[in-house]
């Protein structure tokens, strides 16, 4: 067996296209899913009751169904509703609640692991509770489990090659596309892979280097 993998890469353009597509996906589903799983994670940890179920449900119904199954869900069952939505929007959707519900859990650990002394110390200092939250709770726990936080974004982003099964023009799509026209089905793969191998470990070195800097401090 030959392998040609110059079949694939001549098609560099669509690989970059693919790229950017899910790199744009990851970086909106980790904006908006973060700041999905810090107001979650409050309602979980200092919310009223009925609030407290809610968010309880909604952690919980995607935590235990498949990232696919929501996605189809968002794309092809809403419009039933007559919601009818873009594979781009829906891709969006779907990786902020998949990712906002983990990122929930994740938050609301470091949140408890907050010693109660400290939370009374600004207390003490007329502090008022967004204040407290914000600036004395939250960044430590976010730096305690920022290492989950960072590993949960780059299983999202692998998650994004799903989306190509709604015509999301990401990584995995492209390379369908491209070994759907030449038929070299294993060097296109192949490529994608070794893609989506380095997408990781540059998100992961990024993000532990924007964690300290942004959101928690040094």
């Amino acid at each position: 067996m030959e392998f040609d993998f110059g079949a694939v890469l001549v098609d560099w353009r669509l690989l970059a296209k693919g790229v950017a597509w899910t790199v744009g996906l990851t970086a909106i589903a980790t904006l908006i899913g973060m700041a999905v799983g810090v107001a979650c994670a409050w309602a979980r940890a200092s919310g009223p009751a009925w609030l407290r179920w809610l968010v309880g449900s909604y952690v919980e119904l995607i935590r235990n169904t498949p990232f696919i199954v929501q996605l189809f869900f968002i794309f092809f069952g809403l419009p039933a509703a007559g919601v009818k939505l873009t594979p781009e929007t829906a891709s969006i959707i779907a990786m902020v609640m998949n990712l906002g519900a983990y990122a929930t859990e994740i938050i609301r650990a470091g949140i408890e692991a907050t010693p109660k002394g400290q939370i009374e110390a600004a207390v003490s200092l007329a502090l008022n509770k967004v204040q407290v939250f914000t600036r004395v709770i939250l960044p430590p726990a976010l730096k305690k489990v920022w290492p989950a936080m960072v590993s949960q974004i780059i299983i999202v982003m692998l998650g994004s090659a799903v989306c190509g099964q709604i015509s999301t023009e990401e990584l995995s799509y492209a390379a369908n596309l491209i070994q759907s026209r030449n038929f070299r089905a294993f060097e296109a793969f192949i490529v994608a892979t070794l893609i989506y191998l380095a997408l990781a470990v540059a998100l992961r070195k990024l993000l532990n280097w924007a964690g300290p800097k942004f959101f928690f401090g040094r």
